[in-house]
């Protein structure tokens, strides 16, 4: 496992492997602008990494030298934790690149409800990009990362936004963030049916 410093080395001095990142898995080491006041309900310090195209901030939680989670920040006032380390938050938006609507399809957090939508989101990401296989690879082999299945990267990502806990609670000056699990259950899309 390689440590953040040098994940995020990696990614700023390839200049494809950043843009294939930005563009391919909405994770963009370029788009680090954000609200300075930005915090955790525990005072941990928050480094903004890296965006996405809708306004979303991803961020590492403690000081170097620690097990720093990745928390994100939607632009829409949610947030949460989405993974223990930086590796693993790279594998999962790398793996499954339609994280956000597994968690919007939770059903309020069950994981059967994410199964179902990982399902049906890597059908549609099949179908819509043919090519993922190939960028997916082409990432991992750049930064060391094992190529997870969809299912393994949910069941990481429900356990990683669930316990948490209160310590990670995020706000900045607009206020307190809501939770990443949405209420929707995958019935509720007209095309999964």
């Amino acid at each position: 496992m390689r440590d953040s410093g040098d994940l995020l080395r990696r990614i700023n001095e390839g200049r494809e492997l950043a843009a294939l990142l930005a563009d391919g898995f909405e994770f963009n080491v370029r788009r680090k602008s954000g609200d300075e006041s930005a915090r955790l309900a525990s005072g941990l310090p928050l480094e903004r990494i890296s965006g996405d195209f809708t306004g979303g901030m991803f961020y590492l939680c403690g000081t170097e030298g620690t097990v720093r989670p990745v928390l994100y920040a939607s632009s829409e006032g949610d947030s949460g934790v989405i993974a223990t380390d930086l590796n693993e938050a790279l594998a999962l938006v790398v793996g499954l690149p339609y994280w956000r609507d597994c968690l919007k399809y939770s059903a309020g957090g069950d994981l059967a409800a994410m199964e179902s939508a990982t399902d049906f989101l890597c059908r549609d990401l099949l179908a819509n990009r043919p090519t993922v296989a190939a960028e997916q690879s082409r990432v991992a082999e750049a930064l060391g990362l094992a190529v997870e299945p969809p299912l393994v990267l949910t069941t990481r990502l429900h356990a990683a936004v669930k316990s948490a806990g209160a310590d990670f609670y995020f706000s900045d000056d607009t206020g307190e963030y809501g939770g990443l699990f949405g209420k929707f259950s995958p019935s509720r899309n007209q095309s999964w049916r």
